[in-house]
């Protein structure tokens, strides 16, 4: 694929969907972090239900870390390895609060001290909290830079890698949320609604399904 495709796609994908965000609730930077940390092996709306009540006894890592790790508990057993993610929570507040006065840094590397954040949270947090070009390579967009020759790789680091080179400037900014929802509603793991794709043109996966005729508008 080259950059003049490349760069059609990231175009028809941001005339779809101007101004994208994560679909995961949240009112400050500390919640998102948070609700990041319990994404793990969740879905952003078992998540959702969960911080409803959660970011209402505890919105500040203050409240939070007043809370307790059992308290934290209580209002996640419904997302998987609660447990674990009431320790992390736990001890991420305990290090905000006492390192960074309660607020969410603004660095890699400050990120990624923090208990149950590593590379891709805290790619996650420097683009959707602080507007920073950073791409989190989950599961969706491993898959639609795979499929769609956009950006192949083995591995997570090497799909980043290459995102980043292939990626227009202007279109960094968004295109973690762009490529994510693209993986998430159309192109999905199963049953890829290709048909209804706006890329399904530019697009270098063999097995396409349905009507693949041209959709472009």
């Amino acid at each position: 694929m080259n950059d003049a495709q490349c760069a059609q796609i990231m175009g028809r994908l941001a005339a779809s969907d101007p101004e994208p965000t994560t679909e995961l609730d949240y009112a400050t930077p500390f919640q998102l972090l948070i609700a990041v940390i319990l994404s793990a092996q969740s879905t952003d709306r078992g998540v959702n239900a969960a911080t409803a009540s959660l970011f209402a006894a505890a919105p500040t890592a203050e409240a939070m870390l007043a809370l307790g790790t059992e308290g934290v508990r209580e209002h996640i057993r419904t997302l998987g390895l609660f447990n674990n993610k009431a320790h992390n929570v736990i001890e991420t507040c305990r290090r905000l609060v006492a390192h960074h006065g309660g607020a969410v840094p603004r660095t890699r590397a400050e990120l990624e001290a923090l208990p149950g954040v590593g590379r891709k949270t805290a790619n996650v947090i420097l683009n959707t909290a602080f507007g920073e070009p950073t791409i989190a390579v989950d599961t969706h967009i491993f898959r639609v830079a795979n499929r769609t020759g956009l950006a192949p790789g083995r591995n997570v680091r090497e799909v980043e890698r290459g995102l980043a080179r292939a990626i227009p400037p202007r279109y960094l900014r968004h295109a973690h949320h762009w490529l994510i929802l693209h993986g998430r509603y159309t192109c999905t793991a199963r049953r890829p609604q290709c048909g209804q794709c706006p890329i399904n043109d530019l697009c270098e996966y063999d097995d396409k399904t349905g009507d693949t005729a041209d959709v472009r508008q």
